[in-house]
């Protein structure tokens, strides 16, 4: 990836063509509009299952169902992850929508653990969040660069301490959990979104930049997995955080 100090983020004041900004411009627009298939694609599936009282007696006699798409889940995102730039954009394509497929599948159970209010609460804290860091790291004229090794170090240590406390449960744990990954979570929005600007750049200044060209296709598909992630991790934490019943 290139290196960010070499990148002004601000391209009007770095002097970039009124082509280059439309350029960056239709790119988002490309990002935001599979991020936002993915979603719509979990929601549709959580909520046609978790309407479907024979598919929610079949999850609860055959636990073991959603632990295959727990990690059926983690699979995809790996590999979809470690091998997206030898994938065909239309393969990349079809695994990141199966991989939103799933994820409705897994959800389908929300419905039954959380009120819905507690889904409204939610959503509208969790569009306010992504969206306020969203711009912030699109505008800011600060590197995030720095962001990336503390915030994947968050990550690493939010998963490990959900694990432990799943063994030994506590609810202040549990609520530090939350709060923490809320706050993880945004900090990778703003950071993806600035990381994305720079492969952009990246891709304009060696003459790949074209909305039609593979390379295009395959970080719009990495953006849309990146910030559908931000989105989804953010939402689950502020679920977890309105739906406490202690």
């Amino acid at each position: 990836m290139q290196d960010f100090t070499k990148y002004n983020p601000n391209p009007q004041s770095a002097g970039l063509s009124q082509a280059a900004l439309g350029s960056e411009a239709l790119f988002f627009q490309r990002v935001y509009l599979w991020m936002f298939a993915g979603l719509s694609l979990t929601a549709a599936v959580a909520f046609v299952l978790s309407s479907s009282e024979a598919w929610l007696f079949f999850m609860f006699q055959n636990t073991w169902v959603f632990y295959v798409a727990i990690f059926g889940t983690l699979g995809l995102v790996f590999y979809l992850s470690a091998r997206l730039h030898s994938l065909s954009p239309g393969t990349a394509k079809g695994i990141f929508l199966g991989y939103a497929a799933l994820n409705g599948l897994t959800f389908s159970l929300l419905a039954v653990v959380y009120p819905p209010q507690a889904f409204v609460k939610a959503f509208i804290c969790t569009a306010g969040i992504f969206g306020a860091m969203a711009l912030y790291g699109m505008l800011t004229k600060r590197s995030l660069q720095a962001w990336g090794s503390f915030l994947f170090a968050g990550v690493v240590g939010i998963i490990l301490a959900s694990l432990v406390n799943i063994f030994w449960y506590s609810a202040q744990m549990d609520l530090v959990i939350c709060i923490l990954g809320v706050l993880i979570f945004a900090g990778l929005t703003a950071y993806d979104h600035q990381q994305l600007r720079v492969m952009h750049y990246s891709l304009e200044s060696q003459g790949l930049g074209s909305e039609a060209s593979d390379q295009v296709s395959r970080v719009v598909i990495m953006g849309a997995l990146k910030l559908y992630l931000d989105f989804i991790n953010i939402f689950l934490f502020l679920l977890r955080l309105f739906g406490r019943r202690d």
